[in-house]
Order: structure tokens, then C-alpha cells, then sequence
């Protein structure tokens, strides 16, 4: 079995209680933290409850039945496996009937179509004036998962590219151990915008070419990956800086993000294990980053490279890096334009009036509490025999090092939809360096330029029902689930051959276990 051991509660160190937490399993390897939770109203858990979640956690070694409340991935929160493209759409299936109104307000500020200053819809205004898209809903398209474009005709409006540069070492963030200084690109700042109110250039045009590779499998079966080159064409704002590191990121799909947010940070980190101190090549490291909403550090945990803390958070940078609509997080009314962007800045925004910025804070929670209720679809054909021998061959492939089954979530005070669930992500939350062919050689807080979060893999096999495609891995270069493990190396090297070793028919039952998740 490859899955690091979580220390139940009353095991871990005593520093834990002030919430101070070991990344290692000697104090002396690693740092301490002092992380805890601050963005959740938290119920401590009981020595009993510790006990019965380790138990319920624990990796099974029976694969003849399916496990008990395996069907459920988000425990009461959810949702049946409707059979259409609003599978992903659903409010989380424990949501009190009064919240739904709430839910339903918060979707329409996520779909809501932004308008560029001055306009006569003074709640819509503030667009831009560069931006990627004129809503959420845009690039993350019935809550699923976004896709480079198909063609030179097809736009990259649910991709762009992240930008930064090396920083100084006064950069870097003490309270952050081994955190990578990093600085905007002085023309472009983090995030390049495709798009611009009337009056203003873009900041560029996505260009995508592909060189194919050739995998041949055990069984003969020939796999084409192809090698994605990105440039970014037609810059209007002069040249990107001569150390500029690009990223290419993909919107991933929505779905059970706030369950994701109620993990215990402790669980999480009890899984990190940074010098491989148990030997199974798999060094999983927590992404530590800064927080604008706590003013504090705090475990990252959403984005490709867990580079932001809460829901909320990373709703409010979606807004000021993707719309250019500010907020009481993020409250520059000309969104991501750099200083010498000097149009953008004296442009007319729409942060003049009552509201104080474009998109108040009640807004801001409404779609907050739209993302974190995205509720998570039930698990389908998992008693299927393929499916169980699919489930078997992932687990002793080695698979779940990284992608952990399930966790149980805080029991919280006010939010009674992600409170104490039994839930079956398949991720540990962790960053994994992933090899030269998947590095983007762009740090992000402690994330090195080969290091991503381990993805969850909940709703995947109902990526094509929702999103119209099979296009996986940030930056979509994977256009089915075995070009995506074929992806796979450097602490996953070992998984990724065993599966080209692999027979056609465990090969198939792999495929079919995650079309399952």
C-alpha cells in the first residue's frame, strides 16, 4: 500500500491543539506551522470521532463490493448523476431549502455578463477594461472544465496564460518557509488578457502548436501525446520581460469546492511526507500561501498549484484577474493593469458609485456560496466488474499516494452542507513534482515550476457530458484519460510505466474505474 498513514488526532503532536502542525514525521526535518483553519467556524473533533474516521479512511484491501458509502462522494451533499450536460449545476443535495434561494442568486452573479464603463446598468459595469471574460460562467461553462481552443478560428476564452518573473530575495515571505519569490512582469503584470473593452488593446493572442509523440503499450496499442508550445502573439503593450515565465492554465470544473475547503488542514498535512522519509518515492509538499483575506499564511489549496487558501479568495482573484471587476479583497478598479498601463488605470471604472467597489462584498459571498454548494454527481457502474477491477488496479498501482480516496470534512457550525461528510475526492490536496514533460518552469509560493496539486479526480468521467470534450491536465494537452496518465513522471514515473506494462485488460478496467468517479 503506497498511502501515508494519518495520524488520527490524538496521536498528532501536541503543538497541534494552538494549531501548530509537523510537515514531516520527524519536527526536526520539517518546519512548523501555525495554519489551522481561520476561515471555518469548527467543531474540534472528539478522541472517539478521531478513532471512527481513521477507521473509515483507512485503505481497503477488499475489492469484491463496492465500500460502504462509495456511492456518495460528497456524502449528504450528493447529487444524483443526471444524464445531461447540467450534471455539474446542481446545489449540494443537503442544502436547506432556504439557502436555495441564496444558491440560485449567487449563480446569477456567476453567469452575469459584465458591461464596460460608464453604462446605465450601474450593478453590471466595471468590465475591464482587459480582461479574459465577461463572466465566470464564460470560461467555466456549465461549471466544468474549460479547453484550449480547436483551431486557429477558436478562441482561448477558458484558457490564459499566468505570467511572473524571478524575484529578489526581499521578495520572498519570512513567515513562508522555502517560498519562491516571484515579481509581475512589468508590462503585463501576473495574468495575460486577451480581450479589451472598446478603446483599449489587448494584451495578447494565445498561439498553440503541438508536436506528436508516439507511446507504444505493452499490448502493441499506440498512443499519440501531444507536446503543446505556447507563445503569446501580437503583445500590445510592448515586449514581456526577458525572464518572463508563461503558464498555460485551463478553468478546472467546479464541483464540491467547498468540501474540498472543510478538509482538515492537519489531515492534509499529515499526508505530506517532503524528504520520502517512508521510501515510496512519492514526497507529496503542502503549497503555503499568503493570505490578502486573513492577512496571514495559510494552506493553499485551490488552483492548479493549490496557490490560493479559501473559496472565496480565489473567487475575488478570478474576478480581478479574469473580468477586471474589483471587490473588497481585490479592490483596484482597473483589475490586473500594470502602472505603465496608464489608459487602463485613467480608464472610467465602475467602482465610482454606492457600491465602493464593483462587486460588493455581499456579492462576493453570494458567489462564494454558489461555488462552495456545486454539488459533487453520485458514482455510477461502480459495482460493475470491470469497474471493481479497474478500482483494485488503481490502488495497488500505487495511485492513491497522491490521489487519496476520501477524508472526512470539519464538523462546522455554519455550513451544515460540508459539516462532518464522508467524502471521495482522490486527492491528497499536495504538490507533486511531475516531471520536466508536465513543468511549466513557473514557481507559485512554494510550488516549483514541476510541481502541481494533485487534481481531484471526483466528476471526471462525466467531463464530456458536461464540458463536450475529453481534454485533461492543466493545460488540456490530454485528450483522453490514458493520454493524461501517459503524461504522468516524476513521482508518478513508476505508475505511469506500470500502466504502459500493463495487460489490455487491467489497462481497460483502469479506464472505466475513473470514467466512474
Amino acid at each position: 500500500m503506497h498511502r501515508k498513514w494519518i495520524k488520527p488526532h490524538y496521536m498528532l503532536p501536541l503543538a497541534l491543539a494552538v494549531g501548530s502542525i509537523a510537515l514531516a514525521d520527524s519536527v526536526a526535518e520539517a518546519p512548523v506551522w501555525d495554519l489551522g483553519d481561520p476561515h471555518l467556524d469548527i467543531v474540534p473533533r472528539t478522541a472517539d470521532e478521531a478513532v471512527r474516521i481513521a477507521a473509515v479512511t483507512a485503505l481497503t484491501a477488499d475489492f469484491t463490493a463496492p465500500q460502504r458509502f462509495e456511492d456518495k462522494p460528497a456524502g449528504a451533499a450528493t447529487v444524483r448523476a443526471m444524464q445531461t450536460a447540467n450534471a455539474f449545476s446542481q446545489p449540494s443535495g443537503n442544502i436547506r431549502f432556504e439557502d436555495e434561494l441564496t444558491f440560485k442568486v449567487g449563480n446569477g452573479l456567476f453567469r452575469k455578463l459584465w458591461v464596460s464603463s460608464p453604462a446605465s446598468t450601474l450593478a453590471s459595469d466595471g468590465l475591464g477594461p482587459l480582461y479574459n471574460a465577461r463572466s465566470c460562467q464564460r470560461c467555466h461553462i456549465k461549471d466544468g472544465r474549460g479547453h484550449p481552443p480547436e483551431n486557429a478560428e477558436d478562441n482561448a476564452i477558458s484558457m490564459f496564460l499566468r505570467v511572473s518573473i524571478p524575484g529578489p530575495s526581499e521578495a520572498a515571505i519570512a513567515d513562508i518557509h522555502d517560498y519562491i519569490a516571484t515579481l509581475p512582469d512589468p508590462n503585463y503584470g501576473t495574468q495575460l488578457q486577451d480581450f479589451a473593452v472598446q478603446g483599449h488593446a489587448s494584451e495578447y493572442q494565445l498561439e498553440i502548436t503541438y508536436d506528436e509523440e508516439i507511446v507504444t503499450l505493452a499490448d502493441g496499442k499506440e498512443v499519440a501525446l501531444r507536446h503543446p508550445t505556447y507563445r503569446a502573439a501580437n503583445l500590445g503593450y510592448g515586449p514581456l520581460h526577458p525572464d518572463a515565465m508563461l503558464s498555460p492554465r485551463v478553468a478546472p470544473q467546479m464541483i464540491g469546492l467547498g468540501l474540498l475547503e472543510a478538509i482538515p488542514a492537519a489531515d492534509i498535512l499529515a499526508l505530506a511526507d517532503p524528504n520520502d522519509l517512508d521510501g515510496d518515492g512519492i514526497s507529496g509538499r503542502p503549497n503555503v500561501v499568503w493570505s490578502t483575506e486573513f492577512d496571514q499564511a495559510m494552506l493553499g489549496r485551490f488552483g492548479l498549484k493549490a496557490g490560493s487558501p479559501t473559496v472565496r479568495e480565489q473567487s475575488a482573484a478570478a474576478f480581478a484577474g479574469d473580468i477586471g471587476i474589483s471587490t473588497p479583497l481585490f479592490p483596484a478598479g482597473a483589475g490586473e493593469c500594470m502602472p505603465r498601463q496608464t489608459n487602463c488605470i485613467n480608464a472610467i471604472h465602475g467602482d465610482g458609485d454606492d457600491r465602493g467597489t464593483e462587486l460588493g462584498a455581499e456579492g462576493l459571498d453570494l458567489v462564494t456560496f454558489y461555488s462552495r454548494n456545486l454539488g459533487v454527481p453520485a458514482r455510477r457502474n461502480m459495482d460493475d466488474p470491470q469497474v471493481m477491477r479497474g478500482k483494485q488496479v488503481f490502488y495497488e498501482t500505487g495511485c492513491t499516494a497522491c490521489h487519496t480516496p476520501n477524508f472526512v470534512t470539519h464538523r462546522l457550525n455554519d455550513q451544515a452542507e460540508q459539516s462532518f461528510q464522508l467524502i471521495w475526492p482522490y486527492t491528497d490536496m499536495l504538490l507533486h513534482d511531475m516531471g520536466p514533460a508536465l513543468a511549466d518552469n513557473r514557481p507559485e509560493a512554494r510550488a516549483t515550476g514541476q510541481e502541481w496539486r494533485t487534481p481531484p479526480l471526483w466528476g471526471v468521467g462525466l467531463t464530456e457530458q458536461v464540458s463536450g470534450h475529453t481534454y485533461f491536465l492543466h493545460d488540456g494537452r490530454a485528450r483522453s484519460l490514458l493520454e493524461a496518465v501517459l503524461w504522468h513522471g516524476g513521482e508518478a514515473q513508476a505508475q505511469r510505466d506500470a500502466v504502459i506494462d500493463m495487460t489490455t485488460e487491467n489497462r481497460d478496467a483502469l479506464i472505466a474505474f475513473l470514467e466512474s468517479l
